[in-house]
């Protein structure tokens, strides 16, 4: 067979589904006021709405930060008020840099890199950033997964300096490891479609009965190994398929490949997770693989599940209340 001289293209990485580029950032969120006017939108799509007195009627005050006075009540209401930017003094084109960066860069990145990015004076301040980001990954009101879902766990090595030195190796001991369930949901030919991940602090039935039950609509079939965890699911039938004799990754294909993708993610990006803060990185993982096929409206998603969000505090970080 003779070659034909001729170059084929590349196909395009992201085909008809690019994230907005710098360019097109800076020229839609120029200044204070486009940012406020995109909040404002997303917020009361309908027209402002009194959060105090229910008022449909209000008119705009001349402030640094859009405010508008409820004609009911005289009430005056920040457009970030009540949401995931409450309180923040940071400048909004820095929310909305931050929240572009990070749907538009395909792993993300760390507090060190971001507080570099855009100039920030500490990296706790770029941490909170992040952190506040990453709670307005989880939509409140997302549906469950349905139809086929692979089910699975896998562990993270995780060492404290009060872990002992002859801690056991391999089996389901919880001693220097993190362990993560996820469900994988799967299209009738078989490709992924969305996942769900959860930190989880053992395999125990009431524990991955308990993910299944808010992870996986009722009436899905659900395929794992033979762990007995899973057996007797009260909502859902349930095929077992038995790893002896076979490599787990060849028997739920699609769930072993989101947990390598996860563990590279992890050490490529953040070298490595801490126990502590594990659900919040497992949330961007989520957000990230669920939307690989929707880049483009990854940023409105964001921030429009951020305006529906209360507020929290640091210490409600720190202290796992948010």
């Amino acid at each position: 067979m003779k070659c034909s001289g001729i170059v084929l293209p590349m196909p395009a990485r992201w085909k008809n589904d690019k994230p907005m580029s710098r360019p097109a950032f800076d020229a839609r969120f120029s200044n204070e006021e486009a940012c406020s006017h995109y909040l404002a939108e997303h917020r009361w799509p309908e027209g402002f709405v009194c959060p105090s007195c229910g008022t449909c009627k209000g008119w705009p005050l001349k402030r640094n930060r859009a405010t508008w006075e409820c004609a009911g009540c005289a009430r005056q209401t920040s457009v970030t008020a009540g949401t995931v930017m409450h309180s923040s003094h940071l400048p909004l084109r820095t929310w909305f840099l931050a929240a572009h960066i990070m749907t538009s860069h395909s792993n993300g990145m760390s507090a060190l890199q971001l507080q570099a990015q855009l100039g920030l004076g500490s990296y706790k301040t770029a941490w909170l950033l992040l952190q506040k980001l990453r709670r307005s990954m989880v939509n409140p009101d997302r549906n469950p997964l349905k139809d086929l879902v692979e089910i699975d766990e896998t562990e993270i090595p995780f060492r404290s300096r009060h872990d002992p030195e002859d801690r056991p190796k391999g089996g389901r001991s919880p001693v220097g490891k993190m362990f993560v369930v996820c469900a994988v949901e799967l299209s009738n030919d078989g490709h992924p479609r969305r996942i769900r991940m959860k930190h989880i602090p053992d395999g125990a039935s009431k524990t991955l009965h308990g993910f299944i039950g808010q992870a996986v609509e009722p009436g899905a079939h659900i395929i794992t190994d033979g762990w007995l965890g899973y057996e007797n699911l009260p909502a859902n039938t349930h095929e077992a398929k038995v790893v002896t004799g076979s490599k787990a990754h060849e028997i739920l294909h699609w769930v072993h490949r989101v947990f390598s993708n996860l563990k590279r993610w992890a050490k490529g990006v953040f070298h490595g997770l801490r126990k502590r803060h594990l659900q919040r990185y497992l949330d961007e993982f989520v957000f990230r693989w669920n939307r690989r096929r929707h880049t483009r409206s990854a940023f409105d998603t964001l921030l429009g599940i951020g305006v529906g969000l209360g507020p929290a505090t640091y210490r409600d970080f720190v202290e796992q209340r948010a």
